[in-house]
């Protein structure tokens, strides 16, 4: 078993070698795809589209639990510490260091990582090879990371209203149901071909 996996039932445990180096890498992979993901946004006020979620659930789906999350705690250091990591603002420009950590959007970045691990824990328990309980995955991936986005946002950008806030979001449900519908389809045609190819 992999030494940062809870079980052996994401699909990259069936196609890479466990190891210590193997995890270190999958995490480390994990962060640059959310902070490639990022930079593929529409700006929008005051959270930009992109394509992170879709990511960030992907990874959580793939690498499990605690690896998922791992991956996306690595994200958000690297974005704190001043990498351009995070989605660009309005301007183009990157928020970094405390910047970031009291823009509207971090409590998304905190998030993600919470989402990651109760998306792992799911693939762990067969969710991912499934479409239909892929889908109804990303949905509890999404609510997790509105349940901590959203305050967040409210008390940066709507004194506190956690209803304004809530609202700007709307746009997004459409946004995230496309993302949802990619995500149930790529993961489970994904253990399809590994279980061809494994026999």
């Amino acid at each position: 078993m992999s030494v940062l996996s809870i079980s052996g039932n994401t699909i990259v445990d069936r196609v890479i070698p466990r190891s210590v180096a193997a995890d270190i890498a999958l995490v480390a992979t994990g962060a640059a795809l959310t902070a490639v993901a990022a930079q593929i946004s529409i700006p929008a006020s005051p959270v930009p589209f992109t394509f992170q979620t879709l990511v960030v659930l992907l990874v959580g789906a793939s690498l499990g639990s605690v690896r998922g999350a791992l991956s996306m705690a690595l994200y958000a250091v690297l974005g704190v510490i001043g990498l351009p990591v995070f989605a660009p603002l309005s301007d183009g420009s990157h928020a970094t260091g405390l910047q970031a950590v009291l823009g509207a959007t971090f409590g998304f970045v905190i998030g993600f990582i919470a989402a990651a691990f109760v998306v792992g824990l799911l693939a762990e328990r067969n969710w991912s090879s499934h479409a239909v309980k892929m889908f109804a995955t990303y949905a509890i991936g999404s609510l997790v990371i509105y349940a901590f986005g959203i305050p967040v946002l409210a008390a940066v950008a709507t004194k506190g209203d956690l209803l304004v806030a809530a609202g700007f979001m709307v746009p997004y449900l459409i946004w995230d149901a496309v993302k949802a519908i990619a995500a149930a389809a790529l993961l489970p045609l994904s253990w399809a071909a590994v279980k061809k190819l494994k026999g």
